[in-house]
């Protein structure tokens, strides 16, 4: 049975809550991706998600004015099919992935579609 840490990207762009909208955009646009975890200061704890969406339809000047703060997160050994279960009750497109705290990685949509392909 494949895990988070089976699929998931280990090399996690982030940004930190006084990232400007601007900057967001930028980060999303050049790198094709739809969302990125907020790190507090020292880089290391997740402090919210930020996404598409959130740029769209809220106001504010910087990525902490406008971030989810509620994250939903999953450990390395969390098996897909909860994963799956997960971002569909949930209603989300990616779940960062933390161990001890710590993010490792993070687990979107599209990795398990690919992994339910067989890939």
């Amino acid at each position: 049975m494949k895990t988070a840490k089976d699929i998931m990207t280990t090399n996690v762009i982030t940004v930190k809550s006084c990232t400007t909208r601007e900057e967001l955009a930028k980060i999303l646009a050049t790198n094709k991706i739809s969302g990125v975890p907020v790190m507090d200061d020292e880089g290391c704890c997740i402090i919210g998600i930020v996404t598409e969406a959130d740029l769209l339809t809220k106001s504010g000047a910087t990525v902490g004015e406008i971030m989810t703060k509620e994250v939903v997160s999953v450990c390395e050994d969390t098996p897909i099919e909860e994963i799956a279960k997960i971002l569909a009750e949930k209603g989300i497109k990616r779940v960062p992935v933390v161990k001890e705290g710590k993010l490792v990685g993070i687990v979107s949509r599209a990795d398990i579609v690919k992994a339910f392909a067989g890939g």
